[in-house]
Formats: structure tokens, sequence, C-alpha cells
């Protein structure tokens, strides 16, 4: 796909998130039934509970880091927040249900809850404007060697790779989300 069509350049995604970089393993995230989509739009009371992550691949000793980030926090006209953390999840690639809090390290024969509790999840609750939540892939170099940041706010995705030598991304998809009619947001 060209660059001036793909979903994650014309969202401003690639730019504000992340470099330009080749998606080498599928990724696909489901709130309930809704299956993400890049520039997909979504309530906050459709993304209260975590979502379902999947993860394609074929090397049950592979283990990746998935980052999840508001760029437009806490409003997009001043994102002085930017980027603010909702979650860090660490796993193995087998398919799992992604539970409520960041997990490190899932054995491939095991379910999520042997890993280590980390970060919980932070369902998105925008105030004011439309916000990207982007969710970002990175393989890890191996076992233990990718720890949760101590803050949520002003969090630097592209610094967390580097940090952690996670290189470029290996897949991420955003959707859209703001105030539901009712409580002060735009009716549709």
């Amino acid at each position: 796909m060209p660059r001036d069509r793909d979903p994650l350049v014309v969202g401003r995604v690639i730019g504000d998130v992340l470099d330009p970089f080749t998606r080498s393993i599928s990724l696909r995230v489901t709130y309930s039934s809704r299956e993400v989509t890049n520039g997909c739009e979504l309530r906050p009371s459709q993304v209260v509970i975590q979502p379902r992550v999947d993860i394609g691949g074929d090397d049950l000793r592979t283990f990746y880091t998935l980052v999840m980030v508001d760029p437009d926090a806490p409003s997009p006209s001043d994102p002085n927040l930017r980027e603010y953390l909702h979650c860090a999840n660490l796993f193995i690639y087998v398919s799992l249900n992604w539970t409520s809090r960041l997990v490190t390290d899932i054995p491939a024969t095991t379910g999520a809850s042997f890993g280590q509790e980390v970060v919980c999840y932070e369902s998105p609750r925008p105030s004011m404007g439309i916000h990207r939540f982007v969710l970002v892939l990175f393989r890890q170099l191996g076992r233990q060697t990718v720890y949760a940041p101590g803050w949520r706010q002003n969090f630097n995705t592209r610094d967390f790779a580097e940090l952690y030598n996670l290189g470029s991304p290996v897949a991420a998809v955003y959707f859209n989300c703001q105030r539901e009619t009712g409580s002060g947001g735009r009716r549709r």
C-alpha cells in the first residue's frame, strides 16, 4: 500500500507516535464483538472492558510487548500529556485474551494468569475532542527484557522502544473515541 494511503499515515499515527515501519505480524484487537480497524470509531462505553488481542506468528519462543497510548491527551488541540499510556502488556505470541493488567513473559503453554501483573488496563475516557487510541506491538529480544514504566502521562513510545532495544514495531492499529452524547460530547 502506498505510504500516502496507509491509514496510520492518514491518521497521523506515523509521525505523532511512530516512525514508518513494515508490518510483519498480524494483530487483531477486538472489544466485545467489534474488531478494531484503523480509524474506526468506538464509544467509551464499548471500550470499558479490556480488548481481546490475537497475535499471529509461528515461534512459541517469541515474546511481544503491546502498548496502548492516547497521543491526544488531554485534548487534541492541546495534547500536553502526549502520550498517555493506557496499558502496556508483554506476552508470547500465542492467541491470548488480553487481561486487565500488564502481564509479562507468559509461557506458551499457560494462560495469562501465570504472568506477572505490572500495570492495570485503564479504559479510554476522552473528555473533549476526538482522541486516537493506538495499540503498538513490538517483538522483545527475549524473556524478562522489558519492564513497566513508572508513569502514564507523557509516555513516549519511541523512547520506550529505544530503552528496551525493541526496534521498529511489528504491527499497530488505532481507533478513534470521543465523549458520548449525554455526557457533553457532540451528537452523531
